[in-house]
């Protein structure tokens, strides 16, 4: 495999489609167990890859470099092989990013609730400081050192005026699922959900339903491929790519 995607279940990633529109190579998906996941990443016979869950984190320990960037999230969703020397990016935080600025979503002074502490929810994170947020607090079914339980925040944090879903609770093939009811949080003016398969979970269409901005992630997707795209071939890319693919994919699995 020169290029591709490796994480634990595949079955529901747009990857391939996505970075075969933005890049004249194939682009393999690899599921891994954790088993085949260390000999993959000893061997490293790639040309550069992206990771999904569940080894954002698992992966750093097997890399020669990582960037500044990557270093302050604690999470790599990028890896080119340069020479051998396996170096590390993290693209989610400018796929993140876009799709809060595409979508007008203020971050400013709000409180935000970010849900999940894997990977995907570091990067959350470090761009909702970036954007001045006034207070984030992590939620995850075990109490950790940064997260609290879904029950405290359900006691004292129902005020938050910013949401963001980055765990996996309403992705295909559980589509019926959602992790919070929103009628509990008065105050939400948007919720942003990591999953893009379904192109709408049950979270974002109740966001909808209650007045507030909703949005799925697809397009945050989309810009984390292009921006990978960008480190895999050491090229720039024209960002209005971005909402072309969002545009061809979502008609694309809309209809299908």
């Amino acid at each position: 495999m020169d290029y591709g995607l490796i994480g634990e279940k595949l079955g529901h990633s747009y990857s391939k489609d996505i970075h075969e529109m933005l890049a004249d190579y194939t682009y393999d998906l690899c599921p891994l167990t954790k088993e085949e996941f260390k000999l993959f990443m000893e061997k490293h016979e790639f040309k550069a890859i992206n990771v999904t869950i569940p080894y954002k984190q698992e992966v750093i320990p097997y890399l020669d470099e990582i960037d500044e960037n990557a270093g302050a999230i604690g999470a790599v969703n990028t890896i080119v092989n340069k020479n051998g020397r396996l170096c590390g990016h993290n693209t989610d935080f400018s796929g993140f990013l876009y799709m809060l600025k595409k979508h007008n979503i203020s971050i400013e002074g709000k409180k935000c609730v970010v849900l999940g502490d894997g990977g995907a929810s570091k990067a959350v994170v470090a761009v909702l400081k970036k954007l001045g947020a006034k207070e984030i607090i992590i939620v995850d079914i075990i109490k950790t050192a940064a997260a609290i339980t879904y029950e405290e925040c359900f006691k004292k944090h129902t005020d938050a005026e910013f949401i963001a879903n980055t765990s996996p609770v309403g992705m295909f093939p559980k589509c019926d699922a959602s992790p919070i009811d929103l009628t509990k949080f008065p105050k939400c003016q948007a919720v942003a959900d990591v999953i893009y398969n379904p192109l709408e979970t049950k979270l974002v269409a109740q966001a909808k339903e209650l007045g507030m901005t909703g949005v799925n992630g697809l397009e945050m997707l989309v810009a984390q491929a292009l921006y990978a795209v960008e480190f895999f071939l050491d090229t720039t890319l024209d960002e209005a790519k971005i909402d072309e693919i969002y545009q061809k994919i979502y008609e694309d699995k809309k209809n299908g």
